[in-house]
């Protein structure tokens, strides 16, 4: 070991942690000129895998991906045996990686950090060891593992036991004999999983506590799959490459097929070719949908409880096995070899703490509800406090602030990799990044090329230090909680949420949206010159500020996914064409919700009868009315556009949704659609009994050039003595025909709707010298006296200033007003019902607005 110093020593950078990241940080900076030194409490390298020695310890991600790809020598000279490698094996690789580079002599084992301190006027860490030695650095890293600090029991009388008692995350390095021993394992998640089948082979009697089941497939290890071999070996590079924009961090394909479409057979294939292949990334990707929606998961979930039945000979017991309180994939699922089979074996037993709960651990063992157990050993499997627990564990300050007081509500970082406040103090996987959700070795590899290659960019360009804004720190967040919302993980009590640790803040810690998408993140941070970082050196400081991603996840998603297909613009095209591509487009959507009833009619219009089509709720009537008018410049569109966020609203709101489909130019220009827009309002006010209405309560709603024309109807109404209308709900509305407007330069392209289509457009229905009318721009009318308004207004919409301008102009002449900012949306993606998620909660205060519009109906 070796022993620290007494003198203070100075240093560019500290690392503290001799595991993966350590290791490969330590082989890169050394590379790049840095002195640097890396610390760790353990006795040698390995990280995790020098601490976690339990029986049947391995990786749950194949040999052939869970491996340093940065230097093709070191893949010739390294051979795995197996497709998940023993902890013994990986720790021998480790060190051998360590001796191949000479890393060694640049660690200090041993040796723990007890307080870093940032010191403004030097512009270094100040560290301080347990061994008293001081160190100074310009950057302080922290790779010391995601699942490094072990948690505590909370059992009452954990420490009374007297017998043996073995922590599956410090296991003694010896090893333990348990042949001929009482033995309690407590804790079924992953290290329990693997080391119960071994225990199971030495003890006497063995009985397992299980707080919570868990899913689990079989490992099915034995040598590297052939394909994956085969692959790498014909074309090294492109496997590694391929593997850093994947999804996990392993080349595996991605799938389009929906559970909750695909036929019996197919579910039935997919599943069990997934289940024969045994990796995590498979049985996890097995339907497109299955991370998202509850039925596409339940399906997967209960064919893996078939397993368990199939595997486990009791009944009792195989139900206790089958997990039922989360969702498939939303806790940490595992591998195992022989895990459910072991319940068969006769000294084993299962616990149910659902139906015992331990009362106390005693000095003999362990005391349930009306049952008391005598045990030799007991074996705590109870995990960690994962991601943020060895961050916060060591007294980090600067600004007088300390790290764990700012996380003090959870964790807050830019890409994972910094925190606002304290300047060079990097976190390799910390919170914020794919982590614990990825193949940890392409992450941290990504996480360490990238700290390296900042370090070595401040170097050249003579700055000193960097930290992230608290603005683009925000916006981080913001963005791993927006995806995280999309997907069915924060609905479970798991690590991945800090549910396993009384009191720890209930966020998502890790980033759900990729190794890739992530990767990409990170590039485009350094290529708009390091945005959201600021920078500072002799010279001063500068920082671009601002937000790397800004668009809701899966507004990103559709966005990507058509500018893919190479579609010409809109404003390229003759109003036929455009209209045959709106409607190629509405027939591959998912189909709106059920609603009791659907009607089509016509009404009587100005110029000839108008198509509607009503939605009833299931509520028993009579209800409030909403008339609405669907999207589309005045040029495309019909009763079909809108139909999924009509069914959406009509569920949401308890109201009939009387859908009116109105005259479209160049056919019929202008006034023509907000004529029949009047008319058609008129029309419902006066049916409203025979269209199962409450007579009075009337409200109108239209998304884009449809809340252009309800708008208007609302000041006809006025103008021309009724029909009292109780409420306007306006979805993104076109209400004015001034296109110098910032939001039109702004999101002019790239998010669907762009400036040149608004402008073709409005070619298409008004002439110029008509425009300023108050029938074709709302916004220059008289709004005194108009009923209440609800607008929408989308974050990355040309039309978004106009919409804010209309609902200011509401205000001040007298209108209440409810302005829903659309955060991360784009002009169409409220409406997308079905396909973008995160437009949920928007579409939902649509609809609570709507019915607020109506006192008998409002929410209590």
């Amino acid at each position: 070991m070796t022993q620290p110093g007494t003198a203070e020593q100075e240093l560019d950078v500290v690392v503290v942690g001799a595991g993966f990241s350590g290791l490969y940080l330590l082989h890169r900076l050394r590379e790049l000129g840095f002195a640097a030194k890396v610390l760790d409490a353990a006795g040698d390298v390995g990280g995790t895998w020098y601490w976690n020695r339990y029986p049947g310890a391995r990786c749950d991600i194949p040999t052939t991906d869970y491996t340093y790809g940065f230097d093709p020598e070191l893949e010739k000279e390294w051979t795995w045996s197996e497709k998940y490698a023993t902890q013994p094996e990986i720790l021998d690789y480790l060190r051998f990686v360590a001796d191949r580079y000479g890393l060694r002599r640049d660690i200090e084992f041993g040796t723990s950090i007890t307080s870093a301190r940032w010191d403004e006027q030097a512009r270094q860490w100040l560290l301080a060891t347990d061994g008293g030695a001081q160190l100074r650095c310009r950057y302080y890293v922290m790779a010391s593992g995601c699942l490094s600090v072990p948690k505590a029991p909370d059992i009452e009388g954990a420490g009374r036991f007297a017998g043996e008692v073995y922590f599956t995350s410090r296991w003694p390095h010896e090893g333990v004999d348990f042949t001929g021993k009482r033995v309690a394992v407590i804790g079924t998640g992953s290290s329990g999983i693997q080391s119960i089948p071994l225990i199971a082979a030495q003890a006497r009697q063995l009985t397992v506590f299980q707080r919570t089941p868990n899913f689990s497939i079989p490992a099915r290890n034995g040598p590297a799959p052939a394909d994956r071999l085969q692959r790498l070996e014909a074309d090294r590079a492109a496997y590694r490459e391929a593997a850093k924009w994947s999804a996990g961090g392993t080349p595996s394909p991605r799938t389009d097929i929906l559970g909750a479409t695909a036929s019996a057979q197919v579910r039935r294939e997919r599943f069990e070719a997934a289940w024969a292949r045994g990796e995590l990334f498979g049985i996890l990707g097995v339907f497109a949908d299955q991370g998202t929606d509850p039925a596409s998961n339940e399906i997967v979930a209960e064919m893996i409880r078939e397993k368990i039945r199939a595997a486990v000979t009791d009944p009792a017991t195989a139900e206790a096995l089958s997990p039922r309180d989360h969702y498939f994939g939303t806790k940490r699922p595992c591998l195992d070899s022989g895990y459910f089979e072991t319940y068969n074996l006769p000294h084993v037993r299962l616990v149910d703490l659902r139906q015992q709960p331990i009362a106390s651990i005693t000095e003999t063992g362990i005391d349930l509800a009306g049952e008391s157990l005598e045990f030799d050993a007991v074996v705590y499997a109870t995990g960690f406090d994962a991601m943020t627990g060895a961050l916060v564990g060591v007294d980090v300050e600067a600004g007088g602030v300390s790290l764990k007081e700012k996380w003090a509500a959870g964790p807050s970082t830019y890409l994972g990799l910094m925190t606002a406040g304290f300047p060079n103090f990097f976190t390799i996987t910390g919170p914020g990044s794919p982590s614990v959700l990825s193949n940890m070795a392409v992450s941290i590899e990504q996480h360490v090329d990238w700290v390296a290659d900042c370090l070595s960019t401040m170097r050249e360009q003579g700055l000193q230090t960097i930290e992230p804004t608290p603005l683009a720190e925000a916006a981080w967040n913001e963005h791993v909680q927006d995806f995280a919302a999309l997907t069915l993980h924060p609905t479970a009590n798991s690590w991945y949420m800090g549910a396993n640790v009384p009191g720890k803040p209930r966020v998502f810690l890790p980033y759900i949206g990729g190794v890739g998408t992530y990767r990409q993140a990170c590039d485009d941070v350094v290529a708009q010159d390091y945005l959201g970082f600021r920078l500072g050196g002799p010279g001063g400081t500068r920082c671009r500020d601002g937000a790397i991603r800004r668009v809701q996840p899966d507004v990103a998603m559709v966005l990507e996914a058509m500018a893919k297909l190479g579609i010409p613009p809109m404003n390229t095209m003759s109003a036929d064409d455009a209209r045959a591509l709106a409607a190629a487009g509405r027939a591959v959507r998912p189909p709106g919700p059920e609603v009791a009833e659907v009607t089509d009619g016509v009404l009587p219009g100005p110029a000839g009868d108008l198509p509607y089509r009503l939605y009833r709720p299931a509520e028993p009537g009579p209800h409030p009315v909403a008339v609405y008018f669907h999207g589309g410049g005045w040029v495309l569109g019909d009763l079909d556009s809108d139909d999924p966020l009509c069914r959406d609203l009509c569920n949401k709101s308890g109201a009939v949704i009387v859908s009116v489909n109105y005259r479209h130019a160049p056919e019929a220009r202008f006034p023509a659609a907000a004529d029949d827009a009047f008319a058609a309002v008129q029309w419902a006010a006066a049916h409203a009994t025979e269209l199962g209405g409450i007579p009075g309560q009337l409200a109108v709603a239209g998304w884009s050039a449809g809340g252009n024309i309800a708008a208007i109807a609302c000041q006809q109404a006025r103008d021309h003595g009724g029909p009292d209308i109780a409420g306007q709900l306006l979805i993104t509305p076109a209400v004015d025909s001034d296109p110098t407007r910032p939001s039109y330069t702004e999101n002019g392209e790239g998010y669907g709707l762009t400036s040149a289509t608004m402008r073709w457009f409005w070619d298409y229905y008004a002439d110029p010298a008509d425009r300023d009318d108050p029938r074709a721009a709302p916004l220059r009318g008289s709004l005194a006296g108009l009923p209440p308004a609800c607008i929408v207004a989308a974050d990355f919409d040309p039309l978004r200033d106009e919409g804010v301008a209309y609902a200011r102009a509401l205000e001040a002449a007298g209108v209440p007003v409810r302005l829903i900012r659309a955060r991360g949306h784009t002009h169409t993606s409220t409406t997308m019902v079905g396909v973008v998620r995160s437009g949920a909660p928007v579409r939902a205060e649509m609809a609570g607005a709507l019915r607020a519009f109506f006192p008998a109906h409002a929410p209590a």
